[in-house]
């Protein structure tokens, strides 16, 4: 025998209060555990959530019931009541396959208990994989256009402009670089991104910028000679 958690869901508010979608979808997953022996143990709703988020609080609750074994089954009317998402679709047949439990979507034809229904499920699969290929190649391409561009990426980087200004005044009073990490490390001045220390590279950073902010730099060069 099949234990089955069903769930359904719909986006708005009035749906909800109307009451008709949700009574539709349930009416479809009992009707379908009838004709195959299934039993229902709990019908699961999220009412006025959108399928653009896994955020939800009945999805959750549902994935909850399958993990603890009290059912082996995860059945909705329509896939899209599931999730609007291939990718988070992948990610549910990856989690199904982890915890050992099936997906039943009436629709479309998946169901993981059948042979037939598993290769359609695969399939979607693929396409979700192909949808993450794409974004990552399209968020590749936005970056390289916006460093050609000039613009600078990654987190902010903050150097106080008093910080500058006293960097820029020694090295015009000739301190070297490394004199001048060194004052900086003595006094506590934090670096760009809050680190403890100051390295060569990390001044010359600073001078080198026209602008008040310049990268910190983790890796510690070799130490500038000494200036006599």
């Amino acid at each position: 025998m099949t234990d089955v958690v069903g769930y359904v869901r719909v986006s708005t508010d009035e749906q909800a209060a109307s009451g008709a979608g949700l009574s539709a979808q349930r009416a479809a997953i009992h009707a379908e555990a009838a004709r195959r022996g299934w039993t229902v143990v709990e019908v699961i709703e999220d009412a006025g959530y959108s399928g653009k988020s896994m955020k939800r609080p009945g999805i959750a609750k549902a994935l909850e019931v399958l993990k603890q074994g009290r059912a082996d089954t995860l059945v909705v009317a329509k896939l899209d009541r599931l999730s609007r998402s291939m990718l988070d679709f992948s990610g549910l047949m990856e989690r199904a396959t982890k915890e050992h439990w099936a997906l039943v979507a009436l629709d479309v034809g998946v169901d993981t208990t059948t042979p037939q229904g598993e290769m359609m499920a695969n399939v979607m699969a693929v396409f979700a994989q192909f949808e993450r290929k794409l974004i990552g190649q399209r968020t590749k391409e936005s970056l390289a256009v916006k460093r050609r561009e000039g613009v600078r990426l990654g987190r902010p980087r903050k150097v106080p402009a008093e910080v500058v200004a006293r960097i820029r005044s020694e090295r015009a009073r000739g301190s070297s670089l490394t004199a001048i990490a060194d004052r900086l490390n003595a006094s506590g001045v934090p670096t760009a991104h809050g680190g403890a220390r100051w390295y060569v590279s990390t001044v010359s950073k600073v001078l080198a910028s026209n602008d008040p902010t310049a990268p910190e730099i983790h890796a510690r060069p070799a130490r500038e000679p000494a200036q006599g």
